[in-house]
């Protein structure tokens, strides 16, 4: 059977003008799930991320080779950034191309895009790859689930999508890429490091009141589901990149799954470096963190949230201050780097609470914080609460702001948290960390790397003079050491 579709574009459309973002590092992975899953339902395939296709950046170019070359448009629209310009793009692509949209935030203002924007022939709603198979096999749009489209000018929302197996669904195919991903400074490749991702399974088992991401924009509980171990490092063992982030919500959710992994890395000899999202608790399996040194896991992205028991009870985190303290006490044994994420502006929150964070992460030894303001999303469990406390407000875009701390009072308090907690000394022991300690770098990428360490180490002083903190942080760092 002859396919609909001649050539399809599958396009990641955020466009990263600072070439130093961590933003830069990883593929944009659910995209490139969704394209696999196309495969073989057209006859040519072309995968592109505007963040390192530097011509096709520009909305005119992208235009003319859309318009000179492809006869379907499938967008990941997963972000609130640059909302306003990826629809200003959707709106310029010719009316005879069809345009498929799918994503975490195009499920979630699905109404709103295809209002904005007329030439949207479907949006996806929630996972998309069995999704995308149905529409390129010519299945009858009114029988697919999970989409939203219009007939005769009004919008019809189909019944929401069941969510699949992760099993039956096919790993990432790496050689729709046009590029590498890699970690560089101000464009200079830094010690050849190369980044990939891997996603071993979806959902969370844990129900983390402000987590964007256990419900979807439906409202949907996504349930933990994993693929076999043996699938997940068949994949780890086929790819290039020297460095692998596990995109799992928290790859420890079932700590012997963990272990077995951590098993077959040692066993195959697989030489690489990861990353992962984990909760405190697994500072409970000393022999689990054992392995994982062993297997190469350098660094892990741990969701603290707050250093207060009643903001933690307030998230539903299933811990409290102490546990942390406790846990880290443990985890800071073991020669990996420790990124805390925490949330500020949560609901009573006072701004002395908030600024508390820079120091709480220091007294328990995280190497780095990552800070975000409280998000409320439409079907959070702490919508309720936020709606019934007086002075407190969200924005359409599920912000949070309240009488007494403003976005820009907020965004202020984020500065100081972040200029408390991050010193030229504290830059200095990152990079120490990661070269004695985790070895995140091998020898030979030391060298490359201080090589680099000058010029790096300028632009961070460059910044910290510019913003009138220098001669303080230095004054702090040397009484500290006196």
């Amino acid at each position: 059977m002859e396919n609909k579709y001649h050539h399809a574009l599958f396009l990641n459309p955020y466009i990263e003008s600072n070439a130093n973002s961590t933003m830069m590092l990883f593929p944009p992975i659910g995209v490139e799930y969704v394209a696999t899953s196309a495969k073989g339902l057209v006859d040519k395939i072309t995968l592109l991320d505007l963040r390192y296709e530097k011509e096709l950046s520009d909305p005119q170019q992208l235009l003319s080779f859309i318009s000179e070359k492809i006869d379907l448009v499938c967008i990941g629209i997963g972000w609130d950034r640059q909302f306003e310009e990826i629809c200003q793009l959707i709106n310029r692509i010719p009316d005879h191309i069809p345009v498929i949209v799918g994503g975490y935030k195009a499920t979630e203002k699905v109404e709103e895009l295809l209002a904005l924007c007329p030439t949207i022939d479907i949006v996806v709603r929630g996972e998309g790859e069995e999704t995308i198979r149905e529409i390129l096999s010519g299945k009858p749009l009114e029988n697919i689930l999970g989409i939203s489209f219009r007939v005769n000018g009004k919008v019809t929302h189909n019944a929401n999508r069941p969510f699949p197996r992760v099993d039956s669904l096919k790993a990432p195919d790496r050689a729709l890429r046009h590029n590498k991903y890699a970690l560089s400074l101000n464009g200079i490749p830094i010690a050849g490091l190369t980044f990939d991702s891997v996603l071993s399974a979806r959902g969370c088992p844990f129900n983390c009141k402000f987590c964007t991401f256990s419900l979807n924009p439906l409202g949907q509980k996504r349930d933990y589901s994993a693929r076999n171990v043996k699938s997940v490092v068949d994949e780890v063992e086929s790819l290039e990149a020297k460095v692998i982030l596990f995109s799992d919500d928290n790859l420890f959710a079932n700590p012997v799954r963990a272990e077995q992994i951590c098993d077959q890395i040692i066993a195959r000899k697989i030489k690489k470096r990861f990353l992962a999202q984990a909760r405190i608790d697994i500072a409970k399996y000393p022999v689990l963190l054992e392995k994982m040194v062993k297997a190469g896991f350098k660094a892990l992205l741990i969701g603290i949230e707050s250093p207060h028991d009643w903001i933690l009870t307030q998230l539903n985190k299933g811990f409290d201050q102490a546990t942390v303290r406790r846990a880290f006490a443990v985890l800071r044994k073991y020669p990996i780097y420790y990124n805390g994420y925490f949330i500020y502006g949560n609901i009573g929150e006072t701004e002395k609470e908030m600024l508390y964070i820079a120091q709480f992460a220091k007294e328990i030894g995280v190497d780095s914080i990552t800070c975000n303001k409280l998000r409320i999303e439409k079907f959070s469990p702490l919508r309720e609460l936020a709606e019934k406390t007086p002075g407190y407000h969200i924005t359409d875009r599920g912000e949070l702001y309240s009488d007494t701390y403003s976005h820009a009072a907020l965004k202020k308090i984020a500065r100081k948290i972040k200029f408390s907690f991050y010193t030229p000394a504290r830059y200095m022991k990152i990079l120490c960390k990661n070269i004695f300690v985790t070895r995140f770098f091998s020898f030979g990428e030391i060298a490359s790397v201080f090589l680099l360490a000058p010029t790096l180490i300028v632009s961070v002083l460059a910044r910290e003079q510019k913003r009138g903190r220098l001669k303080d942080s230095l004054k702090r760092t040397f009484i500290k050491n006196a």
